[in-house]
C-alpha cells in the first residue's frame, strides 16, 4: 500500500486542474478520454472498484475514511484498500457535463 506511488502514477494522467497535492491528499479533474487510464491505475493500486451504487452500503470503515473528504453518492466510485491500519480511498466523481471528472484520493 504506497500512497505516494498512486500519486506519482496519476500525476501521469493529463488534467483540466489540479486543485491539491498534499501529503495525504491528491484532487485533481480529467477529462473524459484520461477515465479508462486513471480507472487502470486505480485499480493497479487498490483492486477494483468497491462502491458504485447507491444500493450498495458502505463499511463503518469506508464512511470515516471518506465523509470529510465529501463521501460518494449515486453516480460516483469508490476504490478502497486497508490493510487494518493505513487505508487508501480514490473517489470518482463525474460532472453533469458528461466531459469532467474529478478524482479525489486519499489515505487515512
Amino acid at each position: 500500500m504506497n500512497f505516494d506511488a498512486l500519486k506519482e502514477e496519476l500525476k501521469t494522467l493529463t488534467f483540466d486542474s489540479l486543485r491539491r497535492d498534499e501529503e495525504i491528499y491528491f484532487e485533481a479533474v480529467i477529462l473524459k478520454p484520461e477515465l479508462e487510464k486513471m480507472s487502470a491505475a486505480l485499480e493497479k493500486f487498490l483492486g477494483p472498484p468497491v462502491w458504485n451504487s447507491a444500493k450498495e452500503k458502505l463499511t463503518a470503515e469506508m464512511s470515516e475514511a471518506i465523509n470529510d473528504f465529501g463521501g460518494v453518492a449515486a453516480g460516483q466510485t469508490l476504490y478502497f484498500l486497508s490493510d487494518g491500519k493505513v487505508r487508501i480511498f480514490a473517489m470518482i466523481w463525474p460532472w453533469q457535463d458528461h466531459e469532467h471528472i474529478t478524482l479525489k484520493t486519499g489515505r487515512k
